[in-house]
Parts: structure tokens; C-alpha cells; sequence
């Protein structure tokens, strides 16, 4: 079968739509208040490898549902003005969702670039996946 468009397609129009933000200048964000780390990963994979502390979790599948105000599965983190940084484990599900997030009219998104592997390698913190009890 031969597709119209292709992953790499896909990820580098996101790319052009969508802004990035370094691991580093991230990092130095992760205790701002106006800031909301989201990480989109499978919860096998947060399970697996930790997540960014204090990040929400917010599985890639479900993400425009939770974002819409009009959903009746919007989740109230995403409400107000509050600058997003979605990743995931490379950055190729970060782009896509934060391209398809900045199409919905989402202000202030942003993916991290070279997504939580990136961040791992970089020697920045991790911690484990919170217990479905401790979720907000």
C-alpha cells in the first residue's frame, strides 16, 4: 500500500506548525508555576522508564478529548493560560500533538525537543509513574 504521506511527512509539516523548546531551557521550567509539563507516553512506558516529576499524564490517544472544554472528557489542567510542554520518548508524538494542539487554537505549546529519552540522557531528574490513587 502506498500512503500519500508518510510518518516523516507528517512529523516534518508538524514541525514547521509547532515550536520546540530545549532540553535544558525546559528544565530550567519545571518548577514554574505557569508551567505544565504533559507527557503523552503509553502508561506501560512511563511504568517502564519514569516520567518528568510532577508532569501530568496525558495518554496521546486522548489528548484533544481532555483539551476541549466541550468534551465531556476535558480535564480542567488543561483550562487557563498555562504554557503546555508535551513530550514523549523521542519527540515524534510531542510534534505531531503539539502541531495538532496549536490547529485546535491551544495557545502556548510547545514539545520538547528530543523528547524524555533525550531528557534521561541529559542526566535530568526522573521519578516514577505517581499510583492511580495519587492522581489529582
Amino acid at each position: 500500500m502506498a500512503l500519500k504521506k508518510g510518518i516523516k511527512d507528517l512529523i516534518a509539516e508538524a514541525e514547521k506548525k509547532s515550536k520546540g523548546i530545549s532540553i535544558d531551557a525546559a528544565k530550567a521550567r519545571l518548577s514554574d508555576a505557569d508551567t505544565v509539563f504533559v507527557d503523552l507516553r503509553d502508561v506501560r512506558e512511563l511504568e517502564r522508564d519514569g516520567m518528568i516529576p510532577g508532569a501530568f499524564h496525558a495518554p496521546r490517544g486522548m489528548l484533544e478529548f481532555w483539551v476541549d472544554p466541550d468534551s465531556p472528557y476535558f480535564k480542567p489542567v488543561f483550562a487557563g493560560e498555562k504554557t503546555l510542554i508535551l513530550y514523549c520518548a523521542a519527540d515524534w508524538r510531542g510534534v505531531l500533538a503539539a502541531a495538532t494542539l496549536e490547529d485546535m487554537g491551544v495557545k502556548n505549546v510547545l514539545h520538547l525537543e528530543g523528547g524524555f529519552g533525550q531528557w534521561k540522557k541529559n542526566g535530568h531528574p526522573a521519578a516514577d509513574k505517581p499510583s492511580s490513587k495519587e492522581k489529582a
